[in-house]
């Protein structure tokens, strides 16, 4: 199975410290050496890597951890192959354009007959099931709203629908952007904490490495981190219970 990474801030932030320890995982640590990726928001930009070999041994990886890049919502993936073959464009995570923003997804676990499901609009480039879902779901979306929704439109309980209908497929954890919200949708695993005043220290479980957040934030800060297991261990981490879906905007969870 895969692994998933996610981050909501209230501020640009760099996901440096939870990314060192996500990237052990695909190939050392962990046995998810089949591809990795990473999405960064940046306003209405997404700035996209992707490496189909492990992410432990990428010298893109090692890039992406050094570079402080800074962002409101990231969404990450690595990679243990179960439907597709190993390759670049069967990398999460996946990216579309619907209403003018670029949502960006990545899927954790397997979904049985999603392929048969059919898609108008948009198509997949590579041969995963995640991929068909992902082009399932804005199909949906474009189809209920044919202009982009207002503010007032509830946007988030039409996802929370299409993802709880492809749960029953089969294990289904998800991370899915739109540049504003991170949608966080629990099959089986799934794991988030949020970082705000008064900061303090966390250690990776995964690699020797220690941040004391007191020194690297602001007291006005929000940080939630989303992952498929807690990635330090002197930190709480709130496990999301099965079939179920928290929207975070700006670091916080909201209604949805």
């Amino acid at each position: 199975m895969c692994e998933l990474l996610g981050m909501s801030a209230n501020v640009p932030t760099d996901i440096r410290f939870s990314f060192s320890g996500l990237m052990e995982r695909g190939g050392s640590t962990g046995p998810h050496g089949d591809g990795w990726g990473i999405a960064f928001y940046e306003g209405k930009g997404c700035r996209t890597f992707h490496d189909p070999g492990p992410s432990s041994d990428s010298e893109i990886a090692r890039t992406v951890r050094r570079y402080p890049i800074k962002s409101l919502v990231v969404v990450c993936h690595i990679r243990r192959a179960t439907n597709g073959r190993v390759c670049l464009e069967n990398t999460h995570p996946f990216t579309r354009e619907l209403w003018g923003r670029t949502w960006a997804f990545a899927h954790n676990g397997q979904l049985k007959g999603i392929k048969r499901w059919p898609l108008k609009f948009y198509k997949p480039i590579g041969t995963t099931d995640s991929e068909h879902a992902f082009c399932w779901i804005l199909d949906q979306l474009r189809a209920r709203y044919a202009r982009p929704p207002t503010p007032g439109q509830t946007v988030a309980r039409v996802v929370r629908r299409l993802l709880a209908r492809i749960d029953g497929l089969g294990s289904f954890n998800v991370l899915l952007s739109d540049s504003q919200y991170l949608y966080a949708h629990c099959s089986t695993n799934l794991a988030w904490l949020t970082r705000r005043a008064p900061f303090g220290k966390a250690s990776l479980i995964d690699t020797e490495l220690t941040v004391d957040f007191a020194k690297e934030t602001t007291p006005h800060d929000v940080v939630t981190v989303i992952a498929t297991r807690p990635l330090t261990h002197d930190e709480s981490w709130t496990v999301m219970e099965r079939a179920s879906l928290t929207v975070f905007h700006h670091g916080l969870p909201v209604n949805a």
